[in-house]
């Protein structure tokens, strides 16, 4: 028989959550090559897709910044003129692999069935395929009802699956987060995030988290394992000891999902959560290292950069909190951590801007004239893109052929960001109707 699936890549972005209202979410089927784009708030976020391209099957699909690309210039179209997405305000990039189908039995053969498909070959053999997971039940009932047809089975009762409950939905109800609250003491969110995502199995984890710390109360309920994410340590030992998680991709991708939501966070995440199943799992040094290693493997897959895998402790350590604000003079725009930043700038490189910046700042009145900042941009070592400042200052709407043109703090500052994200994101050019005079992506919350 012929290969009946055709495996197609769908590319899915994750944002921050102030992009999208909390309970409404859009659909467009009309986009600019026929292909269908979704905007809808989830786990906190915003996530955003989805291409459809043909590939090869993988074990870890990528996916290509052309296809990001692509997802934020179509949902750029319905947003407000002065709100703009940018590639920094990212915080995930996932590809997955989609298994559409092709009927053998069709007049044309290269037509592609995107909802799933039975087939029953003259041998008698019965193939389900494509389908996705949300519609599992459904496939199921019908490749069975077929099976009875097809081999005249005497069933003993009619299809259960209608009035079969998901695990953790028996004692569930939409108040029960409140009585997680009050019993156990711990944060409204990680309440609502426990209810959400284990329903009445939640008492399980809080009482897991009671259990293991002993005289230390709810310890692992208020530990996060990220403070910007409701995810708790009690969750990761859950994970280990009823999940069957045996792997630390297994808890920040498959149980948590946390790679999923933001992969930067995951990646700071990562120690902590390797310690608690080490401690549950026995694991030695050596096999720490090897988790740690093949995490964040994992998460360049998720839109971190190779880069990761050879950066230093120190490096990834810079990341958090401040640093020296000492001038250094010199911005790296290329460092393994900048990655991580985008358009965004550390402690360290915004005291070097700012100091610069003063220097030029001949009146001492907060601007420089625009003859000033190629210099400026030489004195803190900024590289030079490929195709020059120009396209980067005329999107800033800096009228740079005036060399007495007064220029901001705030314009040049956006600017460096756009150059830095470009630089990081392999020489991508602004758009022509970028407006830099944003928030910077060092305030809004991205990115990889």
């Amino acid at each position: 028989m012929p290969d009946i699936v055709a495996p197609s890549s769908g590319v899915h972005l994750v944002l921050p959550s102030y992009f999208s209202p909390k309970n409404m979410g859009m659909l467009d089927p009309a986009t600019t090559d026929g292909r269908v784009v979704f905007f809808l708030p989830w786990e906190g976020g915003v996530v955003a897709g989805t291409t459809d391209t043909m590939c090869s099957v993988e074990a870890d699909p990528r996916p290509s910044e052309k296809e990001i690309e692509w997802i934020l210039s179509e949902i750029r179209r319905f947003l407000s003129p002065d709100v703009k997405i940018r590639r920094g305000d990212v915080l995930s990039a996932w590809s997955g692999i989609r298994p559409l189908v092709r009927d053998p039995k069709a007049a044309n053969t290269k037509d592609l069935v995107r909802n799933h498909m039975i087939h029953e070959s003259e041998a008698g053999l019965i193939t389900i395929a494509g389908g996705k997971w949300t519609t599992y039940r459904e496939m199921s009932k019908e490749t069975v009802d077929r099976a009875v047809e097809s081999f005249g089975l005497k069933p003993l009762r009619e299809c259960q699956t209608e009035t079969v409950r998901l695990i953790g939905s028996h004692a569930w109800s939409d108040t029960m987060f409140i009585k997680l609250v009050q019993n156990f003491g711990v944060d409204p969110d990680v309440a609502k995030h426990l209810s959400h995502n284990y329903g009445d199995r939640a008492w399980a984890v809080c009482a897991l988290a009671d259990r293991t710390n002993g005289s230390a109360q709810h310890a692992s309920l208020e530990q996060r394992i990220h403070p910007r994410y409701p995810f708790v340590e009690a969750e990761v030992r859950y994970a280990v000891q009823y999940e069957y998680a045996m792997s630390v991709v297994d808890v920040i991708a498959r149980r948590l999902r946390l790679a999923f939501l933001d992969a930067q966070a995951a990646r700071e995440a990562l120690p902590r959560v390797i310690d608690i199943m080490a401690k549950e799992l026995k694991w030695d040094d050596a096999r720490k290292q090897r988790e740690g290693r093949k995490g964040l493997e994992y998460l360049t897959t998720m839109g971190l950069p190779d880069s990761i895998l050879d950066e230093s402790p120190a490096a990834a350590n810079a990341r958090e909190g401040f640093v020296n604000m000492q001038t250094t003079r010199s911005l790296d725009f290329v460092d393994p951590a900048s990655y991580y930043r985008r358009g965004q700038f550390s402690a360290e490189e915004i005291g070097a801007i700012l100091a610069a910046f003063s220097e030029f700042d001949a009146h001492g009145d907060g601007h420089i004239e625009a003859r000033d900042i190629q210099p400026l941009f030489e004195s803190i070592k900024v590289p030079v893109p490929d195709n020059g400042f120009e396209p980067f200052l005329d999107a800033a709407g800096i009228r740079h052929s005036d060399p007495g043109n007064a220029v901001e703090f705030e314009q040049v500052f956006d600017v460096l960001g756009e150059i830095k994200e470009a630089t990081n994101a392999k020489g991508r050019k602004p758009t022509s109707d970028l407006n830099l005079n944003q928030i910077p992506t060092h305030r809004s919350g991205g990115s990889v």
